[in-house]
């Protein structure tokens, strides 16, 4: 079919927060000078959106997964497949995939750095210390993604999913046994030996590597271990385009969204420049956008930089973002036609003072032809209460865009 409109869904990572004493009472989105942001909002339809359902706390994978129309609670098998495709990894049949942090521990294996720095270089000659390793009859596949983030696959026979992490998600507590959730599991016991043994192993080598002896000399926290957390099996989901009637591409920062992308058939861009922390190059993002859109119908875009700004507890570092962000909305408006819809949402909140994800519902904006403007001047938590979208969720999104799109069924006579 030939598509008449076409769709940018811009999700900024960890977009939503709290009010923040620092900024006056407001949140991030809320005191960022954002004047392209804003315009989306004032000529579009806006309102709130729960990535998975009101108060749940999502994670980039599930809401994401949400956001494409598969419901997460159907179709999620665990962060690992996605973080290893995402990244180029050769996912097989009954592998086991995680995803992987490289942390600094002490001699006690206590955890000191859960991200060992937001460390940038050397993880590629990190990642071939410890690639393929031979477990008895497991071999560890490991490779390095963006910063301190990696995937791990394990592969042999008789491995189960059902394991818990290494990663105790906090600094100051111990590195966690990885152990079967079901002590009566065996394929899953077989999976946390190996991947204990893989996380002591790691250590040993990692430890006096040439690359974390020059970053201690340096005075910054070695990568001296690596550790495995959300583990599963490669999903079956149905390719996004067949199902909405559309060409689809990606472009994002990091392996995670990445993988998603790549596990419903999208096409993938990568973006030179564009690394996941607070210094990406968002303009190269925009104009990655802009190229893919001459060959594609929907652009799925994610920028990352909030979300590591919420998670530091940052919050004028998030705001630096979002106007940074703001830039890239507004070279888009300014090249869009009047065929392309904008949709502006996060994919949940991160505010600053959790520094973790929250169950807070975030803004979301649509914009484009056809859109029944409402009363909403600003794009915020708050300024998008009274929006005619109302309050969604993440699998009511596609569904809105499609209708938009005019490429949706209808249902019924």
């Amino acid at each position: 079919m030939t598509d008449t409109y076409k769709a940018i869904l811009i999700i900024g990572d960890g977009l939503g927060d709290r009010p923040i004493a620092e900024l006056g009472g407001k949140t991030p989105l809320e005191a960022a000078n954002k004047p392209n942001t804003d315009r989306l909002a004032a000529e579009g339809e806006c309102g709130l959106m729960d990535p998975i359902a009101p108060g749940v706390r999502a994670g980039s994978d599930t809401s994401h997964l949400a956001i494409l129309g598969y419901d997460p609670y159907k179709y999620y098998t665990g962060r690992g497949p996605f973080e290893a495709a995402g990244i180029g990894m050769d996912v097989k049949r009954g592998d086991i995939s995680f995803r992987c942090n490289f942390s600094t521990v002490d001699d006690s294996m206590m955890i000191i750095d859960r991200r060992a720095g937001r460390i940038t270089e050397g993880t590629s000659q990190l990642a071939a210390a410890v690639n393929n390793m031979q477990i008895g009859d497991v071999t560890a596949i490991f490779k390095e993604s963006v910063a301190h983030r990696g995937a791990l696959v394990l592969r042999g026979p008789g491995l189960g999913a059902l394991v818990s992490d290494t990663d105790p998600h906090e600094e100051g507590a111990p590195v966690h046994k990885c152990a079967p959730l079901d002590p009566n599991d065996a394929a899953a016991a077989k999976t946390a030996n190996a991947v204990n043994e893989f996380v002591k192993r790691s250590y040993e080598i990692l430890k006096s590597h040439p690359v974390n002896i020059a970053r201690k000399e340096k005075g910054l926290n070695p990568a001296n271990i690596i550790l495995p957390r959300g583990a599963g099996l490669a999903p079956d989901l149905r390719k996004f385009d067949d199902l909405n009637e559309v060409t689809s591409a990606c472009v994002a920062e990091t392996g995670l969204i990445k993988g998603v992308a790549k596990y419903v058939g999208m096409n993938i861009v990568d973006v030179p420049g564009a690394n996941g922390g607070l210094d990406s190059d968002v303009t190269a993002i925009g104009r990655a956008i802009l190229d893919s859109l001459k060959s594609h119908s929907f652009i799925l875009c994610n920028v990352k930089g909030g979300d590591v700004a919420g998670h530091d507890n940052q919050p004028k570092a998030k705001v630096a973002m979002i106007e940074r962000m703001d830039q890239m909305i507004g070279l888009l408006l300014d090249i869009v036609g009047t065929d392309t819809y904008i949709i502006l949402t996060a994919d949940h909140s991160t505010p600053c003072a959790v520094m973790d994800h929250s169950g807070d519902p975030v803004p979301i904006a649509f914009w484009g032809p056809g859109v029944r403007t409402d009363n909403c001047k600003s794009f915020g938590e708050r300024p998008v209460l009274g929006g005619g979208i109302g309050r969604i969720r993440g699998t009511d999104i596609m569904k809105i865009i499609t209708n938009l799109m005019g490429v949706q069924e209808k249902f019924g006579a």
